[in-house]
């Protein structure tokens, strides 16, 4: 029997499609027969969170488990929320629409700073309390995975454990635990110590922060011989055998990415110094190419996507591309299925895959050059030049392609005002490029998007020791871009400054953060990525009321010897060689790749020696 009237629920609501589940390809169980009921829970709206590869891949993992039942919970939308709150509904599941409180394990998705409201407010909604030491019972275990997890001090008062690193294997070796403790009744305590030892597992409330008089952390301390110091990252060593979905939950309305994704690789040889997800992913780790043919064929079968995007971090690094093409090629072509490739590398992207990508229907290009001058490029080890930018551009006008998309970063560490102004120069000159290629589309116009965010100093990055540009800086440098920019052939767009600090308080912050954010969710903050629902002035409040000055996080430049919230994870890039890659950047100079140079980050003493392509002289 129905527990609540969805259809009187939804009845004034925008886009009840978020919420009425049902959609082709979910997996229903009986709830009696599932000794675990498992909410994956995304802290967006259900248009972000389907678009997540990482829900997709975990959620079919453990339903492969007879004994599990997992399930789909999402952010509610203002208008959802109030109807619930008004009517008295709990946060419930989509596929059973089952309430959420009734569920053993929570597990949130951390994928960016911003979301960290919605978790304690999907919490409260649910019913459940927000802090983990209110939870004394082991239900409704409260767990978070993602890439936020890498420094999950802000969060941890709310949080019983995070999965730090790749899900595929922790994910089933704790719910086996957990499965075996709820079987025996063991008490949360016991499982949690029990839970700790398993790798890819950090348990906050078994460790202990300790603090200078001037704020600066002291250290951290483990208070249980359970606990790991340091707690290690979790890294799937075969990407050929990991478990990947075969088919995807399709939605009835439309979401941000709704297309068929195949992941080829993870990690990234690169090494761009403001770039976390290139550090915390190594080290680099491909699928063979038969093994990505045959899952993407059968994805866009099972689906009937006409289009299958090749996910990675730099998806023309791949070392493979050229015959995957190929393979792919000969049944996409005669299928009507288009091929996109996200992820470009300005300085390698030839002409020959250009061709193979727009065989079914020309794609959007985009590249991210990141910065408009070349010392700052060096600075940042972008490790690519003006010419290569303009030669690929050249390229793609005399293939047909009319707009290009360019992203670049302000308030980069070293930056100058002259820096600012080459952003406008180069996206002038592809302009004056397109007009003057004797071979670019006739009859039609060029469009050149430039996309600007503002730095954020992020853990496990060479600039982790930087500090963020002033909110007043930012918008000066802003200003000074918008002045610079002159021909109506280029639009741009930029993020707010004002979410861009909020990102770098909590990206860099301590546990300390935790009172904040409890105070801001009380003060009705959640969407904080959301430029409607976002408000400074309500921030800048929590932080008065709980005493804490939140330009001590994000515009205080750290000192190589300080202990950093997030010293005691361990990702597999060694402190050493984050700082020495800081001194490199203040003389702007770049570092190679790792296929050309092992630059010893430490990835390469993982056991089984898998770094790149398990070359000996790395191990």
């Amino acid at each position: 029997m129905p527990r609540f009237d969805f259809d009187r629920l939804v009845k004034d609501i925008q886009k009840p499609g978020r919420y009425a589940g049902g959609e082709p390809g979910i997996i229903i169980k009986d709830p009696h027969e599932a000794e675990l009921r498992f909410a994956f829970a995304f802290p967006d709206t259900y248009e972000v969170g389907m678009s997540y590869l990482g829900m997709k891949i975990l959620c079919g993992l453990l339903n492969k488990i007879p004994e599990i039942w997992c399930e789909r919970v999402f952010a509610p939308w203002p208008d959802m929320e109030q109807a619930m709150r008004r009517q008295g509904v709990p946060l419930f599941a989509l596929e059973s629409r089952d309430f959420i409180r009734d569920f053993d394990i929570i597990g949130f998705s951390l994928q960016y700073e911003l979301s960290y409201t919605n978790v304690l407010n999907m919490l409260d909604l649910a019913g459940i309390p927000l802090r983990s030491d209110e939870r004394r019972e082991l239900k409704n275990l409260v767990i978070a995975g993602g890439p936020c997890v890498c420094n999950p001090e802000p969060i941890a008062d709310f949080i019983d454990l995070f999965l730090p690193g790749e899900g595929e294997e922790v994910l089933p070796e704790l719910t086996a635990l957990y499965l075996e403790c709820k079987r025996n009744g063991t008490d949360k305590l016991t499982f949690l110590k029990a839970a700790a030892k398993l790798e890819g597992v950090y348990v906050p409330s078994l460790y202990k922060a300790s603090y200078f008089e001037d704020g600066r952390l002291k250290c951290i301390e483990p208070l249980s011989e359970e606990a790991p110091m340091p707690c290690k990252k979790r890294i799937i060593r075969d990407m050929d055998k990991v478990y990947y979905p075969e088919t995807f939950v399709l939605p009835y309305i439309e979401i941000v990415h709704d297309r068929a994704v195949q992941e080829i690789f993870r990690g990234c040889i690169r090494g761009c110094r403001f770039c976390q997800a290139g550090f915390i992913y190594r080290p680099v780790r491909e699928k063979s190419s038969g093994v990505i043919n045959t899952q993407a064929r059968r994805l866009c079968e099972s689906t009937g996507y006409d289009e299958v995007s090749l996910s990675s971090l730099s998806t023309s690094d791949y070392s493979e591309m050229q015959p995957l093409l190929t393979e792919m090629l000969g049944w996409s072509e005669k299928e009507g299925v288009s091929i996109s490739l996200p992820s470009l590398r300005i300085d390698n992207f030839p002409k020959e895959l250009m061709e193979k990508v727009q065989k079914v229907r020309k794609s959007s290009l985009t590249f991210a050059p990141e910065a408009g001058t070349q010392r700052m490029r060096d600075a940042i080890n972008k490790n690519i030049t003006e010419e290569d930018i303009l030669s690929s551009c050249k390229m793609a006008f005399a293939n047909g392609y009319t707009a290009v998309k360019l992203y670049f970063m302000i308030g980069l560490p070293g930056e100058t005002d002259e820096d600012i102004e080459g952003i406008a120069a180069l996206a002038q000159k592809i302009v004056d490029l397109y007009y003057a290629s004797p071979d670019k589309p006739k009859g039609k116009a060029v469009k050149i998007s430039v996309g600007v965010s503002s730095f954020v100093p992020k853990p496990f990055t060479p600039f982790q020791w930087e500090p963020q540009d002033t909110k007043q800086r930012l918008a000066e440098k802003q200003a000074l871009l918008i002045s610079c920019i002159k021909s109506r052939k280029i639009s741009l767009s930029w993020h707010d400054a004002g979410t861009s600090f909020l990102e770098a308080v909590f990206a860099r912050g301590d546990r300390r953060l935790g009172a904040v954010l409890q105070k801001a969710f009380e003060k009705g903050c959640k969407f904080d990525g959301w430029g409607e629902y976002f408000f400074l002035e309500k921030w800048m409040e929590a932080f008065a009321e709980t005493g804490i000055d939140p330009a001590f996080y994000a515009n205080r430049r750290r000192e190589p010897d300080e202990t950093l919230p997030w010293d005691h994870m361990d990702y597999y890039v060694d402190k050493r060689y984050l700082l020495s890659e800081y001194q490199k950047s203040l003389a702007a100079l770049c570092t190679k790749n790792c296929r050309e140079e092992c630059g010893g980050c430490g990835a390469a003493r993982l056991e089984e020696g898998i770094c790149v392509e398990r070359r000996a002289d790395l191990v």
